[in-house]
């Protein structure tokens, strides 16, 4: 493990602030990059972001900067913080002052709209396939973390020694950081949740009831589950924290983003409209339009429609093709066929 242990920290949106928090409760100091400048200022003299975390005072380890090169020059380990649209842009920027031995810890969830790419895809077109990556995933709402709540995650990489390190650094008797090799299945486990999230809270704004949500969110992790293994994703993965768990989290937990986007659809709000009155991203919704195109383009098997039908149903509703309301009617209205087929 290299020494000194400094981080650097892509992006200062909640997550990214969550870390710092972690990281500075092991005595590892940490640098946010930035794209605004007075942000970076405001969290430098108030220890605060102005928008993120409110009220939440972030520790005297951290410092924030807009300077590329200053903020990377000495970093040891990257964690990358920032929302998967904008992501591919920005690791361009930046790629060329990453330390050539620094890994990359991804915490960003979803799937790239324009080219169907997960992080992993990203990031070694980024920064090189030479570089060893982790990506983080789990029930784990960047409140929660910041307030030294209990949470427990998984780190997944092909280097076992890199989860290994970074579990370590990491971990503290609040955050737990369990390892994988399955970087395929957790990447999977973190993008589909935020669909499925959307869903539920959709079925909780049309007033649809407990059971309904229960049987949306189980055929949801069904969806999941295949599509982790046709793109080569491990079962029992989306059985663990960064499936089924991190899937409980966001469809149940009143923090949730995708579930508070859905709670407002289904009450009768535009996707428009909640857009535009929302500070922060809701993933759920890009990745759900992408992982309509990528199971089309993946899965040749028959009646990929049923297999696959609440994200279908979740990406027409946000295309405008069909009401919340209509929407579910018609997932309650599909044939009767065995619960599980493989």
């Amino acid at each position: 493990m290299p020494y000194p242990v400094r981080f650097t920290i892509l992006g200062g949106g909640n997550f990214g602030l969550a870390l710092s928090h972690v990281l500075a409760r092991n005595g590892i100091p940490s640098t946010l990059l930035l794209r605004n400048a007075e942000i970076a200022e405001h969290i430098n003299v108030h220890h605060e972001h102005p928008t993120y975390l409110k009220g939440i005072k972030l520790p005297w380890h951290i410092r924030a900067t807009t300077d590329a090169k200053d903020a990377l020059q000495d970093a040891t380990y990257v964690i990358h913080a920032v929302p998967v649209q904008y992501s591919r842009a920005f690791l361009k920027k930046v790629a060329s002052y990453i330390p050539p031995g620094a890994p990359i810890l991804s915490v960003s969830k979803g799937i790239e709209t324009s080219s169907l790419s997960l992080m992993t895809d990203i990031l070694a077109e980024t920064c090189g396939p030479e570089r060893s990556y982790a990506f983080l995933s789990g029930p784990s709402f960047a409140r929660e973390i910041a307030q030294n709540m209990a949470t427990a995650v998984v780190i997944a990489s092909d280097d076992s020694q890199l989860a290994n390190d970074l579990a370590n650094l990491l971990s503290s008797p609040s955050f737990r950081c369990f390892t994988s090799k399955d970087v395929i299945g957790v990447e999977v486990g973190g993008a589909v949740k935020n669909v499925i999230a959307i869903a539920a809270g959709m079925s909780e704004g049309l007033g649809l009831g407990t059971n309904a949500m229960a049987g949306l969110v189980t055929r949801g992790c069904v969806e999941m589950k295949r599509i982790a293994q046709v793109l080569g994703g491990k079962p029992t993965t989306l059985s663990g924290l960064s499936g089924v768990g991190d899937t409980f989290g966001t469809c149940f937990g009143p923090l949730s983003r995708n579930r508070n986007f859905g709670i407002r659809l289904g009450k009768g709000e535009t996707m428009e409209e909640i857009l535009a009155s929302s500070t922060e991203v809701a993933e759920g919704v890009d990745t759900a339009l992408a992982l309509a195109n990528l199971i089309k383009k993946i899965d040749k098997s028959y009646r990929i429609d049923l297999k696959y039908a609440i994200i279908f149903g979740v990406s027409d509703i946000l295309q405008g093709f069909r009401s919340p309301r209509e929407g579910l009617e018609d997932l309650m209205a599909m044939p009767l066929r065995a619960e599980m087929y493989d």
